[in-house]
């Protein structure tokens, strides 16, 4: 008997992320513009194959919802949103107040301790850049959030007089404004990381890995130190182990 085909979503400030996925693998992924439900709904009339069960988190807000829904209801598929809790799939919270936690965050935690099975450091890098503590038997100690890369960027030209954002490159020693802008955003996201691992590593008492995903993952892994696991789409990821608990 074939294992069930089970619909992941990750709603997202920018992007909604999706993947069909069947025992443990992927059948297919995609993403479209958050605001743009038509395409989300053109993606989910392709699928190749028709999910069981359809499982997402949202915090892009009550319109994205509703995309989501539309669109998946045309299949006569419901979904259900995932919510932070106070123990879910070996990871517990040590919020102040669990259910606030960012339903993306919750996952993509999930994901990073499924695959690592111990303390971590959880980094999303997309709009916002999230940095998520894990101890070794899967409590969360805590996080930082911070504006992320291109949001830093936008931030600069919107709020000074002479910044303007061009195509700029990392440098030791940036010569120009373009590349100025990108050096000082990169170190900014890039030595919260180093930190926020280093008070990890004094936790623990011990190394753990940085587990690293979102649009400008590659751009900061290159500027970090230890050992750094790559995962492509952790939300989606913790979202599937989630999903396949619930069978």
């Amino acid at each position: 008997m074939s294992a069930p085909v089970l619909l992941l979503v990750d709603a997202g400030n920018t992007r909604i992320k999706w993947g069909l996925s069947r025992d443990g693998g992927w059948i297919a992924t995609g993403s479209v513009d958050t605001a743009d439900g038509a395409a989300f709904a053109d993606a989910m009339s392709r699928l190749p194959e028709q999910p069981v069960r359809a499982v997402g988190c949202n915090v892009a807000g009550a319109t994205a919802a509703a995309h989501v829904e539309s669109a998946l209801s045309a299949r006569g598929l419901p979904i259900r949103w995932n919510a932070s809790c106070e123990r879910q799939a070996g990871v517990s919270s040590g919020y102040d107040r669990p259910g606030q936690l960012g339903a993306d965050r919750w996952a993509a935690m999930i994901g990073a301790y499924s695959h690592v099975g111990g303390a971590c450091l959880v980094v999303n890098a997309g709009t916002a850049i999230t940095l998520d503590a894990l101890d070794r038997g899967g409590r969360f100690l805590g996080g930082r959030i911070m504006p992320g890369i291109d949001t830093m960027l936008d931030a600069l030209e919107q709020r000074t007089a002479g910044l303007r954002r061009s195509q700029g490159a990392y440098r030791a020693f940036p010569a120009n404004t373009a590349d100025a802008m990108m050096t000082g955003a990169i170190d900014a996201a890039a030595g919260a990381v180093l930190r926020a691992h280093e008070a990890l590593r004094q936790a623990v008492q011990g190394e753990v890995p940085i587990v690293l995903s979102g649009g400008a993952a590659d751009t900061i892994a290159e500027h970090l130190a230890g050992r750094v696991i790559r995962i492509e789409q952790l939300v989606l990821e913790g979202l599937r182990v989630i999903a396949e608990g619930q069978a």
